[in-house]
This record gives structure tokens, C-alpha cells and sequence, in this order.
């Protein structure tokens, strides 16, 4: 406990007597002011216990009514005064002033110094100190603890230290836990608190008096991105020790909040990412089971943004990767919660944002071609976030996209690789919208139908595929087409 004036007057060695003021003992001392000055309150701040012994009162004597008057208005602990000194005995007009302003007054014996009475608050005040330390300690050492039950845990053993009514919320104000159960009716009164506490960034808390009680709500983050927020409603406010406590609160419930992000795909690097997103690894293999357990649940989205994957950890069940090449990023997300998802979207990347539609793990390639076409859109477009269902339709639409053209690039790099690759190029069109016709292309052309021929022949050789399989000449014909559309 701290020094009160009970505890100095039960402490023998102090001599110490009260004269008025018996219903006022649980005062609490927060330091000894010595002052024979006339009116001491210019330089006191309240709470001391002031000691005088009268010296400037016997030549000059002060209108003690109004010297208890100014002491007790600056709510000071008490007066204690010492006699014997220049007074045999305490001053009746002082007991009886100090009576009629509510002040308690306290005689100190000849014997006994005031230092000693100093010593003994500054004593009292570092065993508090210390006190208060150790109780501080112990009670964070059991809300780590707690934490290695969860975030409900910590919820609930942060209540109980401190007495209070402790809210956990998500990001949109639902409740995710509450202790007692009964803290859950304070929900509705910090809804509308949260836009502004999500627009003022993750290290602005507030504090608000609802139903009685005094309220104060922080956001739990790690990085930018708020994961949720602590409410913690007591009746008479926060100590600095109890304030000591909920910091401590605040960090271990944000940790405990990042981790599901942290762990769901923390394995899958993003090489392994930038493959299953290109077609190039297949999760339905017998085989990758453990791939599907880091991955989000299907249906699934893909988002494609310019620039760089920002530092710090994605959002909730978001994978992100950096495409090899452009320095562009690629994620992918569950497609339940598709807004959550887009709101979490516009706060990792800076810049716009396209979207796929939901697909399944074997039609992956396809949502980033999605996804990049979208992406490509929404810079045209000036808007931050465009989801692919709102482009227009029809194959060639789909296929005009960055994955398209780059598929269409790779297909025909053994020709642009020719010294000669624009004559060899415009065979190869003219070849195929004459539908294999050697005459009518060469006419196209104006070349004979033997220089055609020879072209063709080397245009065999580079490519890989067979120019006499329709589905190969279909490629080719659809490449050669997003290349025109795109020169």
C-alpha cells in the first residue's frame, strides 16, 4: 500500500499524534514539504504533507484560518506540526481551523526530526514502487502464459488482473471474444470508434466513457495492416501499472493475431508459388498433399498488381509472390470473403489492383491471365481494384492479356531469333489464313510459290510443334494475332 497518513501514525519511532481530521487517515502521503513560509501553496502540487514549526509566527503571527484554508483548498495530505520547537504546544486557533476546512493535523514531538518523518514516506513510497513492480512482473508473466492458450486466453486473464470487462474484436468490430461474457453488450458503443481508429494507421488507440465506464480500445497490428482490436472497460481508469498491462495485452494478442497469416503457406516458398500460379506444378498430383495444406481452400482468386511484394507480413490467408522478370506481384487468396479480400488487396499494394474469377487449382493459370488482363484494365482505366468479370467477353479477350502475349512471345521466339524473321513471320501468316493453300499465300505474298516453300520448310524445322496438327496451326495463328494487335 502507499504511505498514507495512518500508516506514519502507527509507526511508533515517529512520536507522532492526531489532532484533527480522524476520518481522513487513509490519506494518501505523496511527499514531505518542510515550509515556515506564511503561505506555503505557490510551491506545493498537492498531496505532500506539510511540516512546520511556526518560526516566522512568533514576531508576526498569520491569520491561521486562512493559512489552514489555502492549504486544504490546494489538497494537501495534512499538516503536521512540531513542537516545543517555538511553540510549547500546538496552536488551538490551528486545531480548530483545521477542523473547519476538512484539513487533518498532526502534532511531531520535539524528539523526533523531520527528516526522520521524510525518510520514512520516501521508504514507503519505493516499497510501493516495488511492490507494484513485482505485481506488474508476476502479472505479465501470467499473460504470457495465457498467450500459449491463444488469444481467448489472454482475453480472459486480462480481465481477471485487472478487474475490467476486456473486448477482443475483429477488424470490422465483430466479436471475437469477450470476459466476462457479459463485456460483449459494449460492442455496439465502439463500432462507430473503429473507421476512425482504421484510417488514423495501427498506433492511434482511444479512449471513450460508455455505460458507466471508462474504455480504453487499441488496435493490435505488427505491421500497416490492423488484424483486430482490444477493448478494455474499467470504472475508475488505469494506473500506470494496469497501463503497463494492457501494453503488454496489446503486443501479445497482435502476435497471436499475425500467426494464422504467418503460418498458413509460410513453407511454400515463392518459387513454388510463381510455378503453381504459371500451370507449371499441378496440386492435384497424389503426391503434393502437403502443397494442398498450405494452400488457401478452393474456389480461389488471383490478384495482380505492379511494383514489388511490400515488406511485412500479407494480409490474412493471403499468398503473395513476386513475378521473375517485371518485379511485378502476384496473390492468391480463398475466394470466400471475396470484400474482405479486396479491401485487404487495396491496403497491400499501393497501386491498382486486377482480380480473376474464381477458379479452381487446375484453371490456376488461367485466373492469372485473368488477373494480369484485369490489371492491365484497371491502369487504363484509372481505378484501383477491377475484377475480371467486368471486362468484355469472347476468347480473344481473354487471350489478349500480358500471360497471353507472353505465351504468344515464347511460341514464336525460335523464329525472332532469324536474321530473316520478319520474311519467315509473314510467310507463316500468310500460310496459314490461306489454310495451307501454297498458290493463294504465295500470291499473298507476291513471292513464288518455291520461296514460299523453302520458308515454310524452315519455319518446320525451327518451330516445335507439326504445322499439319490443326490445334498447332491454331496456336500459331492466335499468337501471330496478339502479336499484330499489340505492334
Amino acid at each position: 500500500m502507499p504511505p498514507t497518513l495512518g500508516s506514519l501514525l502507527r509507526t511508533p519511532r515517529l512520536r507522532l499524534r492526531l489532532l484533527a481530521g480522524s476520518d481522513l487517515l487513509r490519506r494518501e502521503v505523496e511527499w514531505v514539504a518542510v515550509s515556515e513560509l506564511t503561505d506555503p501553496t505557490p510551491y506545493l502540487a498537492g498531496g505532500e504533507l506539510v511540516l512546520t514549526t511556526g518560526v516566522r509566527w512568533a514576531d508576526n503571527p498569520p491569520d491561521l484560518r486562512s493559512y489552514v484554508r489555502r492549504l486544504a483548498q490546494k489538497n494537501v495530505a495534512g499538516l503536521g506540526f512540531g513542537v516545543e520547537v517555538n511553540f510549547d504546544r500546538t496552536p488551538e486557533e490551528l486545531r480548530e481551523a483545521a477542523e473547519e476546512f476538512g484539513l487533518a493535523l498532526i502534532e511531531v514531538a520535539r524528539e523526533t526530526p523531520f527528516i526522520s518523518i521524510g525518510k520514512e514516506v520516501s521508504r514507503l513510497l519505493a516499497q510501493e514502487e516495488y511492490e507494484g513492480l513485482s505485481r506488474a512482473f508476476a502479472a505479465q508473466r501470467d499473460l504470457t502464459r495465457a498467450a500459449l492458450n491463444g488469444s481467448a486466453a489472454v482475453v480472459d486473464r486480462l480481465a481477471r488482473e485487472l478487474d475490467a470487462r476486456v473486448l477482443l474484436l475483429e477488424p470490422d468490430g465483430v466479436v471475437r471474444h469477450a470476459s466476462p461474457a457479459s463485456a460483449v453488450d459494449l460492442a455496439p458503443d465502439l463500432v462507430g470508434e473503429l473507421p476512425r481508429l482504421r484510417g488514423a494507421g495501427p498506433k492511434i488507440g482511444a479512449s471513450l466513457v460508455s455505460r458507466g465506464a471508462r474504455i480504453s480500445l487499441q488496435p493490435l497490428a505488427t505491421g500497416r495492416r490492423v488484424r483486430g482490436f482490444l477493448a478494455v472497460a474499467t470504472r475508475e481508469g488505469f494506473g500506470s501499472d494496469d497501463r503497463t498491462l494492457v501494453n503488454a495485452a496489446v503486443s501479445l494478442l497482435s502476435l497471436e493475431l499475425e500467426r494464422p497469416a504467418l503460418a498458413r503457406g509460410a513453407g511454400l516458398g515463392p518459387g513454388v508459388l510463381s510455378a503453381l500460379l504459371a500451370g507449371a506444378l499441378d496440386p492435384r498430383h497424389p503426391g503434393a498433399e502437403e502443397l494442398m495444406a498450405g494452400l488457401p481452400a478452393e474456389p480461389v482468386l488471383v490478384a495482380a498488381a505492379r511494383g514489388p511484394v511490400p515488406d511485412g507480413p500479407p494480409p490474412d490467408g493471403v499468398l503473395v509472390t513476386t513475378v521473375a522478370g517485371t518485379g511485378d506481384a502476384l496473390a492468391l487468396s480463398s475466394a470466400a470473403g471475396s470484400g474482405h479480400l479486396a479491401e485487404a488487396l487495396g491496403e497491400l499494394f499501393d497501386g491498382p489492383v486486377g482480380l480473376s474469377e474464381p477458379v479452381g487449382y487446375a484453371d490456376l493459370a488461367v485466373a492469372r491471365s485473368q488477373a494480369e488482363r484485369a490489371l492491365a484494365a484497371a491502369e487504363e482505366e484509372g481505378r484501383a481494384l477491377l475484377r475480371s468479370d467486368e471486362l468484355p467477353g469472347g476468347l480473344f479477350g481473354l487471350l489478349d492479356s500480358p500471360a497471353g502475349l507472353r505465351m504468344a512471345e515464347d511460341l514464336l521466339a525460335p523464329i525472332d531469333r532469324q536474321r530473316n524473321a520478319a520474311e519467315l513471320l509473314a510467310s507463316l501468316r500468310a500460310y496459314l489464313a490461306a489454310s495451307g493453300r501454297w498458290d493463294a499465300a504465295a500470291e499473298r505474298l507476291g513471292v513464288h510459290r518455291h520461296t514460299l516453300r523453302y520458308r515454310m520448310r524452315r519455319i518446320r524445322e525451327l518451330l516445335p510443334g507439326d504445322l499439319d496438327d490443326p490445334d498447332h496451326r491454331t496456336e500459331l495463328w492466335v499468337a501471330l494475332r496478339l502479336r499484330e494487335g499489340r505492334s
